[in-house]
């Protein structure tokens, strides 16, 4: 049943092996709710992104109880909590600064939400490179790195001169002035001489951790 406009893509994980998520941006309480109500009727479990605090504040009492959220990636699980895969971490989600946990953070939900453990490494940038080569052993370990920087977003070519997993770029809007909210971290990745660095668009934690169990599926195919 469709709320407000929506219709929920209840195929998806036959097609793509992925669950629709709702983004939440720029919805209206009531298309939430009426989402939320549609997805309680069925006893499914929902993936909301990009949803703010005012939002979920302003939720029914009824809907906001059943909501885990969390403020710092503004996501939050509804429903029945998908069940953690019993294996080791296989994807790293790796920060060049605290600036950048965020938009890490939304990579680190999504993959929860898929039963996908993640290893959070944070504040590893080049500006102290000495931190990133103490944890370069531990992320060898990893067949799935998703690097999120901004600035000058140097931290995804230096990694992907160092370990052989699959990396995933996420270029963050944190920055001054050129840094141009991201943009000037999109091209940098886009332009990087690590061969093989795969890029998705600035702040999109939820791409990455998307693209990384596109991977995992492959390899687990």
């Amino acid at each position: 049943m469709a709320h407000h406009g929506y219709t929920p893509d209840l195929s998806r994980r036959e097609r793509v092996g992925l669950d629709e998520a709702v983004f939440c941006a720029s919805k209206s309480v009531a298309q939430i709710e009426g989402i939320l109500a549609d997805a309680a009727a069925r006893g499914t479990s929902v993936l909301l992104t990009r949803l703010a605090s005012e939002q979920v504040a302003a939720l029914g009492a009824t809907v906001h109880g059943q909501l885990d959220y969390d403020p710092e990636s503004r996501t939050a699980f509804f429903g029945p909590e998908p069940a953690l895969k019993p294996h080791a971490p296989r994807v790293a989600v790796v920060t060049a600064g605290t600036s950048d946990v965020a938009v890490a953070r939304e990579a680190v939900r999504t993959l929860r939400h898929a039963g996908e453990p993640a290893r959070e490494i944070h504040d590893v940038g080049v500006a102290g490179l000495w931190r990133l080569l103490e944890r370069v052993e531990e992320l060898t370990s990893f067949p799935v790195l998703i690097v999120a920087a901004g600035m000058d977003a140097a931290l995804p070519s230096v990694v992907g001169g160092l370990v052989r997993g699959a990396i995933i770029a996420v270029p963050t809007s944190a920055g001054y002035g050129v840094a141009a909210g991201g943009e000037t971290a999109l091209r940098s990745v886009l332009a990087s001489c690590a061969p093989g660095i795969s890029v998705v668009n600035i702040d999109n934690g939820y791409g990455a951790a998307c693209a990384a169990l596109r991977i995992l599926a492959a390899v687990d195919a």
